[in-house]
């Protein structure tokens, strides 16, 4: 049967990729929705291509934009907007399958309700889970969804983990391979001077700004443990992180027998999005097949947490439970951002996230309020360490020890 999708994020590169893939096989795949944000231009010309039936933005400027630009096109999707939009087509009966690409907290709601419906979830919005964890997990198991990470680590373990072993042990330890980032051989002495464009220019990864910033102080890697913490049941004490610059094996799962068994592929999410669209099938990508004569070598490493402080505020975020790892996220997005704006160092990201995660008492995460009030405080916190480091404040050592 053909699957009927909704695309949460369709302008960013994962959306992208994956309007690649569905492309590719029109007679598995509708799309049903698309969703943006605020780029409208492309949001136009993937609906005018795809077709969809609906068409979600942020706001009522941006609607009234794409509406008049598909009407002069002769495109007849329906443009809503605003977050209950996003919840809607997530959990629409028109749609049985949703991938969740929205970057950072905003995917949350949408993703969740698409749990709470019992779709078919292909989630690369790795917040969701970071934010509200076991509020997640169980809407998905007490609604009969079906939840396929497409984060290429989280893909790689999915597909070296069958099912039954998951389910009645044998996994001594997950190890998620990270590349690096462009920085992991940099003098760390020179980071406090890294611009947003060199923070962006991931060695292997076409990435949106966000997510190659992440990658490059290794936040990325440290939310993907709490992620593979989620999703396989395992304890962070059993998780392991090795650089592998490479980029080629993309996770691999230690069995208790000695095995090992890893998943390899080239550097391009269109595999892992091809593997979570097709399930349990597997389909053409377009993407070439890995030369492993060509590459000739694999190197791996352990990662040094004083050249990356915010792999380490994620392991112990992960630790702490509770609302912690809500509030290394908020604060990391603030952060980000403002680094991005040029307002505050990239070293001061760590600085930030760290400020927060100390003066936040950590509270429970029982209820989707309490995660949403901690992702709150956070950001208002963030926002005021953020203008302190911008205004020459003392480093994070000397205001927290």
């Amino acid at each position: 049967m053909q699957k009927r999708l909704t695309l949460l994020g369709s302008t960013g590169s994962i959306g992208g990729s994956t309007l690649d893939v569905v492309a590719r096989h029109p007679d598995r795949f509708k799309v049903y929705a698309l969703t943006a944000h605020r780029n409208g231009d492309k949001l136009v010309d993937q609906c005018v291509r795809f077709q969809p039936e609906v068409a979600v933005v942020g706001d009522a400027d941006t609607a009234a934009k794409v509406a008049a630009a598909l009407r002069a096109q002769g495109c007849k999707t329906e443009v809503s907007y605003g977050p209950q939009a996003l919840v809607d087509v997530s959990a629409s009966a028109a749609c049985d399958t949703v991938m969740a690409a929205i970057v950072g907290a905003a995917g949350l709601a949408p993703t969740l309700a698409a749990a709470r419906a019992g779709k078919r979830i292909l989630l690369a919005n790795k917040e969701a889970l970071v934010m509200s964890g076991k509020i997640f997990i169980d809407a998905v198991q007490d609604n009969n969804a079906v939840l396929l990470p497409v984060d290429s680590e989280h893909n790689a373990v999915f597909q070296c983990m069958p099912r039954e072993i998951a389910l009645h042990g044998g996994v001594s330890k997950i190890i998620l391979t990270a590349s690096g980032g462009p920085f992991h051989t940099r003098e760390p002495s020179t980071l406090r001077h890294v611009t947003p464009d060199e923070a962006c220019k991931h060695p292997n990864w076409a990435m949106g700004r966000k997510i190659s910033v992440d990658s490059a102080t290794m936040m990325n890697k440290g939310l993907e443990v709490i992620e593979v913490h989620w999703l396989f049941n395992v304890p962070g004490s059993r998780i392991e992180v090795l650089i592998h610059p490479q980029s080629v094996i993309h996770s691999l799962v230690s069995y208790a027998d000695g095995s090992v068994l890893a998943q390899l592929g080239n550097p391009d999410m269109r595999t892992p999005i091809a593997y979570a669209l097709a399930f349990p099938e597997r389909v053409d990508s377009g993407v070439a097949q890995l030369d492993l004569a060509q590459i000739a070598s694999l190197t791996f490493e352990k990662p040094d947490l004083n050249r990356f402080p915010c792999l380490a505020l994620a392991l112990k975020a992960l630790e702490a439970g509770g609302t912690a790892s809500a509030a290394l996220n908020a604060a990391n997005e603030v952060a980000v951002e403002a680094f991005l704006a040029r307002r505050i160092g990239f070293m001061a990201i760590g600085e930030v996230v760290e400020r927060v995660l100390n003066a936040l008492p950590n509270g429970s995460a029982f209820t989707l309020d309490e995660v949403l009030a901690a992702d709150a405080e956070a950001c208002r916190l963030a926002s005021e360490f953020t203008a302190l480091l911008t205004a020459d404040a003392p480093p994070a050592e000397s205001v927290l020890h």
